[in-house]
C-alpha cells in the first residue's frame, strides 16, 4: 500500500494511494487516525484494516484533493547512516567503517515532493546524495536484529541534501551544520508499507541531475542493511513511531566527480527508487 500526507481544506491528512488517487481512509473507518504518525504506529499489525478501509473508500468514490507534502512533516528523528556504501566510502577518501556512522538533521529539514531545496548564502558548496529512507512503525528499544522488520512501517526515498563546506571544510567537521539547514532532507513521495518490498537489500537507487544520471547502484551494496542499523541504534535511544532512517549513499556524489559537481539555482533533482518511486525537487538560491 501507498500512503500519503496531503494538505486539504480541513488540514493534514494521511491518505491512501490508489491509482494516482487520494483515498479518505477514515471515510471508510473513522476509528483509523488521520494522521501519518499515528497510522504508522498501526503498522505492520493493523495493515488488513487498513487495506480493507482503503478498499471500500475506493469503492465508493471516497477522494480527497489537496497539495502532497513529505508522508511525515515532522519526524520526531531524523537519523542518518554515512558511508554505507562501499564504494561511496572510497570515493571520499574514507576508511571502510566497521560499525554504522550516525548523525542527525532536524525534522525542520524536512520537505516533500516538488517543494524547493533552498541553499543559504552561507553554504557554498551544496552536494546531493540519494538515498533509502526507512520508516519506523512499532516502536522499541533493544531491538534485535531478528524482530527489526517487525518496527518497520514501510519505506521511502530520501535526498541527503550536503553542505559540504560546512560538513567537511569547518573546523573539527561540522556535520550536524551541514546535513541540517532547511530544506536538505526531502523525502517522499509515499511511504510504502513493508509488505510491498519483498527485499530492502535489493533495490535499484538512482539520482538525475537536470534529468542526468549522476547516481546509479543498488542497495545491495550497502554495508550495514536496515535489521543491522535498527539494532545498532536502539541500544542507545527508542525508536518510535513516524522516525525516519536515511540508510546512506552510493557513489556519484557531486564532491567526487571532476570536476566537482553541486547545486545551483534552478537545477532539478530526481531520486528515484525500485517500487518506491521518483522524488523530484527544484533547487532555489537564497
Amino acid at each position: 500500500m501507498h500512503l500519503a500526507t496531503l494538505r486539504t481544506n480541513a488540514g493534514n491528512r494521511a491518505v491512501a494511494v490508489i491509482e494516482n488517487q487520494y483515498v479518505d481512509l477514515q471515510a471508510a473507518d473513522p476509528t483509523l487516525a488521520n494522521d501519518m504518525v499515528g497510522l504508522l504506529a498501526e503498522l505492520p499489525q493493523n495493515l488488513k484494516k487498513i487495506e480493507d478501509a482503503a478498499e471500500r473508500a475506493s469503492a465508493a468514490g471516497e477522494f480527497v484533493t489537496g497539495e502532497l507534502l513529505a508522508p511525515i512533516t515532522r519526524p520526531g528523528k531524523v537519523i542518518c547512516i554515512g558511508l554505507n556504501y562501499r564504494d561511496h566510502a572510497v570515493e571520499s577518501n574514507a576508511p571502510i567503517p566497521e560499525e554504522p556512522i550516525c548523525f542527525s538533521k532536524f525534522s525542520s529539514s524536512v520537505i516533500g515532493p516538488e517543494e524547493t531545496i533552498e541553499l543559504p548564502a552561507a553554504c557554498k558548496t551544496v552536494d546531493y546524495e540519494a538515498e533509502l529512507v526507512v520508516v519506523i512503525g512499532r516502536g522499541g528499544r533493544n531491538i534485535s536484529r531478528e524482530d527489526a522488520f517487525a518496527h518497520v512501517a514501510g519505506y521511502t526515498v530520501g535526498n541527503d541534501v550536503s553542505a559540504r563546506d560546512w560538513q567537511i571544510g569547518r573546523p573539527g567537521g561540522q556535520w550536524l551544520l551541514g546535513k541540517t539547514p532547511d530544506t536538505f532532507a526531502p523525502i517522499g513521495p509515499y511511504v510504502v508499507t513493508a509488505d510491498q518490498i519483498e527485499d530492502p537489500s535489493d533495490l535499484a537507487i538512482s539520482l538525475r541531475l537536470n534529468g542526468e544520471t549522476l547516481q546509479n547502484s543498488s542497495t545491495k551494496e550497502l554495508i550495514f542493511g536496515v535489521d543491522e542499523i535498527i539494532a545498532h541504534i536502539s541500544q542507545l535511544f527508542s525508536l518510535e513511531p513516524g522516525d525516519i532512517i536515511f540508510t546512506g549513499t552510493p557513489p556519484g556524489v557531486g564532491m567526487a566527480r571532476k570536476p566537482p559537481v553541486f547545486l545551483k539555482e534552478g537545477d532539478v533533482t530526481e531520486v528515484e527508487i525500485e517500487g518506491l518511486g521518483v522524488l523530484k525537487n527544484s533547487v532555489k538560491q537564497l
